[in-house]
């Protein structure tokens, strides 16, 4: 048993948050079938796709909507991410699951929401970011925005959202009996996760513009440096013990150092540590900090991340299909996720023999 054994999900497939989103509840264990659309996607199969069951329909014939109908009267959630009015217009909206299945929790994922002057409009991660206030403090002092890839909005705001919102329907409905209409935004999403932002300015802690400030790569303490070898140390050495045993890590006397409580001595404080981080290679930096409480880290990239002694220990990574890929997240002491496995193509009919009637 997982923790979401026994829960059927109906996916229309999409692109990106959706599929994420989706797969976090497939790796929790919900019984995740895909509608595919005659074709397919276009894009590659990854490792958004796993653990799920595929059917092919075509929603635009009236005969595959109706068989879509059939399998929304078993189901528990059906997550969609059309415009607003499509799903309406194939005759499979809000109303017309309900009618069916007043229990189904519909989870919409979107850009902009279902409503609004921006609903229908196109967008991508780095508009909803835009839009949000969340990629504007992202970058350099002095360079423009930086979108950190599609990490924000497509994911932590779009398909994290979309797992939240749909898990908390599901409790509800578990008091109710009665399913709902879940309307997950991107950039919804991404303004949440300016929350703690909005508090430090509104405490005066995040005074200066893009790229001076405590947590954006201002402070020398909280920032990555290039080593000998041109790979990078993350530095995150924020709270005074941290603090200490970077310099003591570095081979630094603070008494020869400015402040790092005084933004005005930050340059000259970076110039420092960028000149002792060039002295050593990225590893042998790591072998100084391994023992170190300082807050300190090599930058691994996505393909080295797997190999780190903590993360094989994890079992952080799995290998699906020859696929190098995270893990399922989070970990449960009695219900833990199963090993992922690659998607099978399956019938309507096979799904609707095995989801019975509740």
């Amino acid at each position: 048993m997982t923790a979401l054994t026994g829960v059927r999900v109906l996916e229309l497939a999409g692109l990106a948050p959706g599929p994420f989103g989706c797969m976090l509840l497939a790796d929790l264990g919900a019984d995740v079938v895909r509608v595919d659309r005659p074709g397919g996607s276009g894009m590659p199969p990854g490792p958004l796709d796993r653990n799920r069951r595929t059917v092919t329909l075509d929603l635009k014939n009236p005969s595959d909507s109706a068989a879509l109908l059939s399998l929304v009267e078993r189901a528990d959630v059906l997550v969609e991410g059309y415009r607003p009015g499509v799903a309406e217009r194939l005759g499979i909206g809000p109303a017309d699951c309900h009618q069916v299945n007043p229990g189904l929790v519909y989870a919409r994922m979107t850009g902009w929401g279902q409503d609004g002057p921006l609903a229908a409009r196109a967008g991508h991660d780095i508009d909803y970011l835009a839009v949000a206030g969340a990629l504007e403090p992202l970058g350099r002092a002095g360079e423009r925005p930086h979108a950190p890839i599609n990490l924000l909005a497509d994911f932590a705001g779009g398909g994290m959202l979309l797992a939240v919102g749909v898990l908390a329907a599901l409790v509800e409905r578990s008091r109710s009996g009665l399913g709902q209409v879940v309307d997950a935004a991107m950039v919804d999403g991404s303004a949440l996760l300016t929350t703690f932002l909005h508090g430090m300015i509104a405490n005066g802690a995040w005074p200066g513009g893009r790229g001076e400030n405590l947590l954006d790569g201002g402070a020398p303490f909280y920032d990555t440096y290039e080593t000998a070898d041109g790979g990078f140390m993350a530095v995150g050495a924020i709270e005074p013990p941290f603090y200490q045993a970077l310099l003591g890590g570095l081979g630094l006397d603070d008494q020869d150092l400015p402040s790092p409580y005084d933004p005005s001595g930050w340059a000259a404080l970076r110039t420092r540590f960028a000149e002792r981080f060039r002295t050593r290679t990225r590893d042998e930096w790591t072998a100084v900090f391994e023992g170190l409480d300082a807050c300190v880290a090599p930058v691994l990239s996505p393909t080295e991340a797997p190999t780190h002694p903590h993360n094989r220990a994890r079992t952080a990574f799995v290998d699906v299909d020859g696929v190098t890929q995270p893990a399922p997240a989070p970990r449960f002491a009695r219900t833990g996720a199963s090993r992922p496995q690659p998607p099978t193509a399956v019938t309507v009919e096979s799904v609707l023999s095995g989801w019975s009637l509740k």
